[in-house]
């Protein structure tokens, strides 16, 4: 038999949920028949998949070591990660700057470049995150943003803190602005409303007016920052987050983000990319804005931090705006 005490960075969720990451390589079935045979219990006594686990609980595995190794987690092998541009950290979040090209996540390739991965190196380094001290929890981020879209992503230290700022921005009390650069005269505040359909064969989206099956609502307010009549520099506001939404949306209404070489223009992009070798989307999640958050994450509420742009997109943006 195995005792598993529950700790702050496995507590508050659901028995079953908590199984399987602990057991990731058994099915659901077998987590519920072992519940149902009395095989694992919560606290002592016979426990229900949907049952909220609560620190200090302690689940008790009545499995042979054998069925419990094959099951279980195994340690994710932490190797050296690239430096990170931390803009804030405290006990419970980092916010990262990442740059264009390095992945949200990984995506099982080995040796990829991807922030979640740095974070864990990171932490592991200044010895925040130790893994043999950690039933299921790693590290993670509660937002993604295109490997080549630049700017703000919450890193989470602990569980509380992932699954309080997941939930905040679900229900939309964390704000995220990007700022972009756009083709054509944008002078005035949109808010657009649509639906999204992705076609995964292409991995590209489309907008439409139309509900239609399979689609998606989508809903972005789009304000001016500056223009020169040619090309507007506009700040983002996005109410949904779905899968390309903001450079699909502008695309839809005939102003492309500069630069983006799948909803973009491809005159415009040629232009950018031989005056200011600019071979991806000038898109830049460059604020946040925290609220909602209680407990231990209230003092985050109303605290805004903002992400530089990268040497090559600040230059852009002086060199066309800089006499307005």
């Amino acid at each position: 038999m195995k005792e598993i005490i529950i700790d702050r960075n496995e507590h508050d969720q659901r028995l079953d949920r908590f199984l399987k990451k602990y057991l990731p390589n058994a099915s659901l079935g077998f987590i519920y028949k072992m519940l149902r045979k009395k095989n694992i219990k919560l606290n002592g006594r016979k426990a229900q998949p949907e049952d909220v686990i609560k620190e200090g609980d302690i689940i008790q595995l009545y499995l042979s070591n054998d069925t419990i190794e094959k099951f279980a987690l195994k340690p994710k092998e932490i190797s050296k990660g690239k430096s990170l541009n931390i803009i804030y950290e405290d006990n419970n979040i980092v916010l990262i700057n990442k740059p264009k090209g390095m992945l949200s996540h990984g995506t099982g390739k080995n040796h990829e470049n991807n922030v979640v991965d740095n974070l864990i190196s990171y932490l592991y380094e200044k010895k925040e995150y130790v893994p043999r001290l950690e039933k299921t929890f790693t590290p993670s981020v509660c937002n993604r943003l295109d490997r080549n879209t630049s700017g703000l992503i919450i890193g989470a230290k602990n569980f509380t803190s992932l699954k309080a700022i997941n939930e905040a921005i679900r229900k939309g009390h964390i704000k995220k602005y990007y700022k972009a650069l756009v083709r054509g005269k944008l002078d005035k505040e949109m808010k657009l409303k649509g639906f999204l359909v992705k076609d995964e064969e292409e991995n590209k989206v489309y907008i439409t007016n139309k509900n239609m099956n399979g689609s998606k609502d989508i809903h972005t307010v789009v304000k001016p920052m500056c223009t020169n009549g040619r090309y507007s520099l506009i700040e983002i506001d996005l109410i949904t987050g779905r899968t390309h939404q903001i450079r699909a949306h502008l695309a839809s209404i005939g102003y492309p983000i500069v630069g983006d070489l799948k909803y973009g223009d491809m005159e415009t992009n040629k232009k950018f990319k031989n005056e200011f070798d600019l071979t991806n989307q000038y898109l830049h999640a460059y604020k946040i804005v925290f609220n909602g958050l209680d407990d231990e994450l209230n003092y985050l509420n109303n605290k805004e931090f903002i992400a530089e742009l990268d040497h090559k997109l600040s230059n852009i943006e002086e060199k066309l705006f800089k006499n307005l």
